[in-house]
This record gives structure tokens, C-alpha cells and sequence, in this order.
């Protein structure tokens, strides 16, 4: 298990600066940091009312993603207490961010989580929307990464955790519905 744990660090390490490597171009950096900015809580809670406007009929979508987002807080607020990784512009010499971090931990990340929930409900809603929803969660995963605030598994169980809860989301939902 260690032989494990070891290699994967080595991967995350070695990916993040290949993702982390192009951060000092300043248009990249700009794109990125919208893409990052446009998962955090008051884009996504923007983004739900917008779509209520948009399709009003859609309304237990928001319900369901109302539900889900309890969930991804509660399981994304409990690993952060709990594994407490360091960001890696605190672990590493010569890596810095390009975007404030919501919190002190890296482990998961919450925006990629965010996003991919979001991609989840807006692609069950209206599959046409499938490829630019999960695109655009891509993105905002990538970014921050790129942005110097997360690893790649971060963002991998931030994807996992998102994708989770929209499931259970809208398990809920149809359940009590």
C-alpha cells in the first residue's frame, strides 16, 4: 500500500507541474481564472436561478440541485476537515497561485465538485447541453489546477463528488416526486 500511495503522489506531482507549467502566460491565466471564478457559489446559485427563469417547468431540476449541492457541502467540508492536504503553493518552493483559495486545504476541490454537479443536472435536463456542460467542468477543473491551488486528484475526487451527489440529487427527487 505504501508502494501505492508513493507512486500516486509521484503522478500527482509530476502532472501538476506539466498542468501547472504554462501559468505565467497572462491571457491563459486570465481564461483559466474565469473558468475557475465561474463555479464558485454565487455563479452556480446565478446560473440555477437563470435556468428557472429560462425553463420553469424544470423546476425539480432545481429542487434536485438544491439537494445535491447539501450533500457535495457536507461530504466536501467533512475530507476537508479531516485529510487537511496543503496547498500546493505552500508544499512546493517556486509554485505560487494565481487565484485566492476559498479555504486552507486542497483536498478535494470544491469548484471542480461544483462544476461537475452542474454539468450533471444541466446534461440530464437537456442532453443537447451534455458536451459543452461537461467541457466547461473540464475546464474549471483544469483551472485550477493551472491556477496553482490544487492537484490533479483533487480535482479527479472533486469530479467523483460532484458527479455523486447530482446523482443522489435527483435520486431524491424522483423519489419523493
Amino acid at each position: 500500500m505504501q508502494t501505492f500511495i508513493h507512486q500516486m503522489h509521484q503522478w500527482d506531482t509530476r502532472v501538476f507541474y506539466w498542468m501547472f507549467g504554462g501559468a505565467e502566460h497572462k491571457a491563459w491565466r486570465r481564461i483559466f481564472y474565469g473558468f475557475s471564478r465561474s463555479a464558485d457559489c454565487v455563479s452556480c446559485a446565478v446560473l440555477g436561478g437563470i435556468w428557472f427563469f429560462i425553463r420553469p417547468s424544470d423546476l425539480p431540476y432545481l429542487f434536485a440541485g438544491l439537494t445535491a449541492f447539501v450533500f457535495e457541502l457536507s461530504f466536501y467540508y467533512a475530507l476537508k476537515k479531516n485529510i487537511k492536504r496543503p496547498r500546493p503553493f505552500r508544499k512546493f518552493h517556486g509554485v505560487r497561485n494565481f487565484i485566492a483559495p476559498p479555504d486552507e486545504f486542497s483536498f478535494p476541490s470544491g469548484h471542480t465538485a461544483a462544476a461537475f454537479l452542474m454539468a450533471f443536472l444541466l446534461a440530464s435536463a437537456w442532453p443537447v447541453m451534455a458536451i459543452p456542460a461537461f467541457l466547461w467542468a473540464g475546464c474549471v477543473g483544469f483551472s485550477r489546477v493551472y491556477l496553482g491551488v490544487h492537484y490533479p486528484t483533487d480535482v479527479l475526487a472533486g469530479a467523483v463528488l460532484g458527479l455523486a451527489s447530482a446523482q443522489a440529487g435527483l435520486w431524491v427527487i424522483h423519489v419523493v416526486l
